[in-house]
């Protein structure tokens, strides 16, 4: 009951998203010495995801269903027509942006985003496009998670591309608990594809009755934060549990992470689940948070500007309002910290300069950089 009554107050104690202006800190003290933080951008309208394009300037994707794009300059956002038709209810609507690995030559962008569905339905979806100045010409959707779900959670996601040029998206289970542990619909999983949207051969489930071919792990929750390793080419993710039990997985073929039969976390009206330990059969968290940090966002640090984070993931924590570093070494943790901002951040990104960017989340959102204190 003590533990119960812990989380719970730590639950209350969350902030919603804020209406008002972020309060931006002007530094923060770390394990690297002092940061400063420095507002690149402001007035983004629920910003949710964020890449650099080559010559510096940032691609930004607003909930609502626009695509902008952002440079440092302090001008007003450019918006980018051509964007697809998005659910913009709850935790749905235009989400994560990605570059192809080669858009210098074929100026290809990828977003997922909620889709509109029969009666109020939605299901995650992703898409491609070629970036021709302001505009998304060729719009073509790749892929639709299946079944459509009513509701509006648990969309995920985030989009990933691993070592040998094909695309991870995360997906959430829409808050249905069960299917995620279905290999025959995309509810709860990590999908793999080839990059116009059909399914790699070598994908673990391909050919299985009942399966669908897309799906690389299965048993999730809402995976909003996901990132490759490229020391070893994993595909790394930050998974939001229930009451507690936020995990760090490191993905591997096939697996099965056990949502909802096991979790770190307890349910949201009090009663247990069993802890992963209990069922050897799935595969476990490297690290788990409780009370938990709601991961949205993650990037890997191999810049130069911050030589102590090398090799630490960096995750955009709602509930902590900040970051929190993991170092992992070997696929095991050997380091944490929590960098306090003072705002839910969505999304973080490693600039071309080594600097670190963070996407507030607001309704007037900004974007910070994060540099050592002087630069």
């Amino acid at each position: 009951m003590r533990r119960l009554l812990l989380l719970l107050a730590a639950a209350c104690a969350l902030p919603a998203a804020a209406q008002g202006p972020p309060r931006q800190v002007e530094s923060v003290l770390t394990d690297a010495g002092p940061v400063s933080v420095v507002r690149v951008a402001d007035r983004v309208e629920r910003p949710w995801a964020m890449t650099f394009l080559p010559d510096g300037r940032m691609l930004v994707t607003s909930k609502p269903g626009t695509l902008l794009i952002v440079t440092d300059d302090g001008q007003p956002p450019t918006t980018v027509s051509g964007t697809p038709t998005v659910f913009a209810q709850g935790q749905g609507g235009l989400l994560d942006v990605a570059l192809d690995p080669d858009f210098a030559s074929n100026g290809t962008v990828y977003l997922s985003f909620a889709r509109p569905g029969p009666e109020g339905s939605a299901a995650t979806a992703l898409g491609r496009a070629v970036l021709d100045g302001d505009s998304l010409r060729d719009w073509r959707v790749l892929f639709t998670q299946e079944p459509y779900v009513t509701g509006p959670n648990h969309f995920g996601n985030r989009i990933a591309f691993g070592p040998d040029g094909h695309l991870f998206l995360t997906l959430g289970e829409r808050f249905q608990f069960d299917p995620a542990q279905d290999l025959g619909n995309h509810l709860g999983k990590v999908i793999r594809l080839n990059r116009d949207g059909t399914v790699p051969e070598d994908n673990p489930f391909v050919g299985r009755d009942g399966a669908r071919g897309e799906v690389w792990s299965y048993g999730h929750r809402n995976v909003e934060s996901a990132v490759i390793d490229p020391r070893s080419g994993e595909l790394w993710i930050a998974e939001m549990g229930p009451l507690g039990g936020d995990e760090l997985n490191r993905i591997e073929r096939g697996a099965n992470y056990g949502w909802p039969v096991v979790s770190w976390g307890m349910n949201y009206d009090g009663t247990g689940i069993p802890d992963p330990p209990t069922r050897p059969e799935f595969a476990d968290a490297a690290t788990h948070w409780t009370p938990v940090i709601s991961p949205s966002g993650m990037a890997y640090y191999d810049a130069t500007a911050f030589p102590e984070w090398t090799g630490s993931f960096l995750i955009g924590s709602l509930s902590r309002q900040g970051l929190v570093r993991v170092a992992v070494e070997g696929g095991e943790v050997v380091d944490e910290e929590v960098l306090a901002l003072g705002e839910r951040i969505r999304e973080v990104e490693v600039g071309p300069d080594g600097f670190v960017y963070v996407l507030t989340d607001q309704e007037d959102g900004q974007i910070w950089r994060l540099e050592p204190l002087g630069e």
